[in-house]
Order: C-alpha cells, then sequence, then structure tokens
C-alpha cells in the first residue's frame, strides 16, 4: 500500500525540484525525504526521482505517481471542504480572482448570490490564474475569475483551454460530476483589449486608434510580468523589437512611469481606473491585443449558490461590454 505522506514528500520534491528544498518547505531533514522517495519506489518497484547536480528530476513513473499524488490531495482537500460544510451547515463559496477582475466584476455580483442564497459565507482570495486554476482543478477553490492572452489558459498541468458556453448544468463526460483532479470548464465572460497608454503630449496622443508598429522605437514600461512575453509576440509581427525600460506587477504603478516620462505601456481596458492626470489611452487597430476573461470551475452538481454567482458574474460582463 502507497502511504499518503509519501505521496505529499513527492509533491514537495516535483515542485522544488530538489530533497534540500522540499525537506525545507515540508520542515523535514533531507535524510526524511530521501527516505521516504526511497520507500516509495520500493512500493511501486520503480524509481521515481533522478538526483543531479542540478537538482532532482522525476522518472516517468515519477510522474504518473505525481499524477495520483495530485488526485488524492483534492481528493482529501475535497472531502474537507465538505465535512466543514456540515459542521456549520452553512453554504460556503471559495472564489479566487485576479486583482482587476474581481475589482470591476465581484461588487456587482453579490447582491444577486446574497439575494438568492441568504446566508452564503464567501470567502476571496487573490491570485494570477497561474497559482488560481490549478486551485480549481484541486478543489481548493469553487470556481476563479481569470484571464489568458492569446493560446491556452495559463493554468499549468490538467486544465484545458477549451470553453464552454454553458458548462454549469451540463454534465460532465459519461453523466457524472467533475472530480477534483479533473479538467475544470471554462465560462468566457468579456473580452479586454489592451490599449497604448501614451503621455498627453505624445506625437500620437491626439489619435483615434494606432497601428503597433508606429510605437517602434519608443521605451517600454510593463504593467505584468507575463505582458513581456505578448507584447513580444505582437512587436514581432509589427516588425519591430521593443525597448523595455520598466517592468512591474502593478498596472497603476506602470501608468504612473509612463506619466513620469518613463516610456509607453500596452495596459487592459479594465486596468485604466482610476484615471491618471496626464495620459491618454489610444486602441490599438488589428490585430489588436486582447486579455480573454471567463471563469474555471468543476462541473458537479447541487451547488445551486455556485451557479447563481457564475449567472451574476456574467450579467455584471454583459453590463460592460454595454449588452
Amino acid at each position: 500500500m502507497i502511504d499518503v505522506q509519501r505521496l505529499r514528500v513527492l509533491r514537495a520534491v516535483a515542485e522544488h525540484g530538489s530533497f534540500n528544498r522540499a525537506a525545507a518547505a515540508l520542515r523535514l531533514t533531507p535524510s526524511a525525504v530521501s527516505q521516504h522517495m526511497a520507500a516509495l519506489e520500493r512500493s511501486v518497484g520503480a524509481g521515481i526521482v533522478t538526483r543531479s547536480t542540478r537538482g532532482v528530476t522525476l522518472t516517468q513513473a515519477g510522474r504518473i505517481m505525481l499524477g495520483a499524488a495530485e488526485s488524492v490531495a483534492a481528493e482529501l482537500a475535497h472531502a474537507q471542504h465538505q465535512v466543514a460544510q456540515l459542521r456549520t451547515s452553512t453554504a460556503q463559496l471559495t472564489v479566487a480572482t485576479f486583482t482587476s477582475g474581481g475589482r470591476l466584476l465581484l461588487p456587482g455580483a453579490l447582491p444577486r448570490l446574497t439575494a438568492a442564497h441568504p446566508g452564503t459565507v464567501l470567502h476571496v482570495r487573490e491570485g494570477e490564474p497561474e497559482d488560481t486554476l490549478p486551485l480549481v482543478r484541486q478543489g481548493a477553490v469553487d470556481l476563479a475569475l481569470a484571464y489568458r492572452f492569446d493560446g491556452p489558459l495559463p493554468a499549468g498541468p490538467g486544465v484545458g483551454a477549451g470553453s464552454d458556453p454553458d458548462p454549469i448544468s451540463r454534465p460532465a463526460p459519461g453523466g457524472r460530476d467533475a472530480s477534483p483532479g479533473s479538467t475544470p470548464a471554462w465560462v468566457p465572460l468579456m473580452d479586454d483589449p489592451l490599449r497604448a497608454v501614451l503621455p498627453r503630449g505624445h506625437r500620437l496622443a491626439g489619435r483615434a486608434s494606432l497601428d503597433l508598429a508606429e510605437l517602434a522605437g519608443e521605451p517600454w514600461v510593463l504593467g505584468c510580468l507575463k505582458t513581456e512575453a505578448y507584447l513580444r509576440r505582437h512587436a514581432e509581427r509589427a516588425g519591430f523589437e521593443p525597448d523595455v525600460r520598466g517592468t512591474t506587477t502593478d498596472y497603476f504603478f506602470a501608468r504612473s512611469l509612463v506619466a513620469a516620462g518613463v516610456g509607453v505601456s500596452l495596459i487592459p481596458s479594465i486596468a485604466l481606473t482610476p484615471k491618471i492626470p496626464g495620459l491618454v489611452a489610444v486602441p490599438v487597430e488589428e490585430p489588436c491585443p486582447v486579455r480573454h476573461i471567463g471563469v474555471a470551475l468543476l462541473r458537479r452538481a447541487g451547488r445551486p449558490h455556485v451557479t447563481t454567482f457564475v449567472e451574476a458574474l456574467r450579467e455584471q460582463a454583459a453590463r460592460q461590454r454595454g449588452v
């Protein structure tokens, strides 16, 4: 029989890439971590890790066992959540969200939840999609308000990029509810086009729109570390290499740097508030960079408060789109 604690240690080793760092995270000794891995290898009858001077990597058998470890951890987390609800007899809703999306959509969606399901206890966790989407798959949160740029969701292993217009009421394949560890469904909410943010005195500030190629040679400030790769893809398509002078993790800070004359920026539309004096946001012509906002959740029956909240988010997004 495979020990659950050894699976927990395997997850830490995979996450941290070394026995020493995994031991520090788990508050164990490196020797204890090594012993757990050796015992796990004996249990499965195959090597699961390969050690080198650069750290530890998983073998094919190790990757299979890691998937099992993630599923076991997800099932335990889900069971704990269900037991907690039995103790309180109160519906719980745990929502993960990125900052600008949560600020825009959550406050307006909450009254409908409260009216339809009074007494529901709401928990909100802030984080970027690459951190919060795996929490949906693990059963640690009920849903994640997230975004993606061009391409698949930034969800890590197990979360797909396909969208389903009605994943809440639609049964999972085989007629069963999706269990923790499954691939979450994606409910698209709205598109969030990025705008070129310029100082008011910039030569292009008076334009109704601009081609990204017109900003070739400008110094750039980024308000999100993930934006750099996205900007570089669009800049390459427009025929130039961006000169990045500043990188931040906050769009307001990035706009402040633009106002101070450090450079220009590319900012999602919903992150353009509160306004900063002396700045102009100009739409970018096609192909316009866009951030796609949606909700990721597992398709499970018996969660009417979750259904209500997702529908409320849809309503809020439609209002933002002017529908």
